[in-house]
């Protein structure tokens, strides 16, 4: 299988006056699953957003395979986003929603989910929170997209849905490049092959665990 990179570079954002990201670089790799870790407000989800095209850079360069993207129609094509916000119209059914999401020879696979298969009768309006999660957490990693950004995907989950999300993300990481952020750093660093804290507007990427301390993101004996 190919293997494809996304790049993100010299990323600058203010709002008024305050920078919130400062020269950011960013690499993704197929089969990386790259946690991105900061405080509340520290710009995590706001660089998902820039990376996928829906908000506006001071300054960035997006690269796929080398070749700079500029057109918000190339990057729809290449990256997948899951937002905060639920994305599935309420008076949709669930068929219908996977329908108009996953390609028709996909769709077979796509119901030997067994959860899915419980879901599959309901309308969108009736689904609890962590069921319709885990609905849009399947639709975005399963399009054909090679990359694919996860903001705050464990909300609203429960443990056991957490796990069958995490087995979800490791699965389509064989083919796909992910971006993870999520308040629950736990589960963020449990599933990520590599680890980047957002600081000060300003991104490191960790070598181990530790640096976590090193760095102040977390106090000693929290991990």
């Amino acid at each position: 299988m190919k293997k494809h990179i996304l790049e993100i570079d010299s990323v600058q954002k203010s709002f008024d006056t305050k920078s919130i990201l400062s020269d950011v670089y960013l690499k993704c790799e197929t089969a990386d699953i790259i946690g991105l870790l900061g405080r509340n407000g520290s710009g995590k989800s706001t660089l998902l957003k820039i990376i996928f095209g829906i908000e506006a850079a001071d300054f960035k360069f997006v690269r796929l395979d080398g070749i700079v993207k500029t057109s918000t129609k190339d990057l729809f094509q290449e990256i997948s986003y899951l937002s905060q916000e639920s994305f599935i119209p309420n008076h949709f059914t669930v068929t219908k929603a996977i329908s108009l999401s996953i390609a028709k020879n996909k769709l077979d696979e796509f119901y030997q989910d067994e959860f899915i298969q419980t879901l599959k009768d309901k309308k969108v309006s009736h689904l609890s929170g962590g069921e319709s999660r885990y609905l849009e957490i399947k639709l975005i990693l399963c399009n054909a997209a090679n990359f694919v950004l996860l903001d705050e995907p464990y909300n609203g989950l429960s443990p056991l849905m957490i796990e069958q999300v995490n087995h979800l993300i490791r699965t389509h990481s064989n083919e796909k490049g992910i971006v993870i952020t999520d308040h629950n750093y736990e589960n963020v660093i449990a599933i990520s092959t590599q680890l980047v804290l957002l600081k000060e507007g300003k991104v490191h990427h960790l070598k181990s665990k530790d640096e976590l301390i090193e760095k102040g993101y977390l106090r000693e004996g929290f991990y």
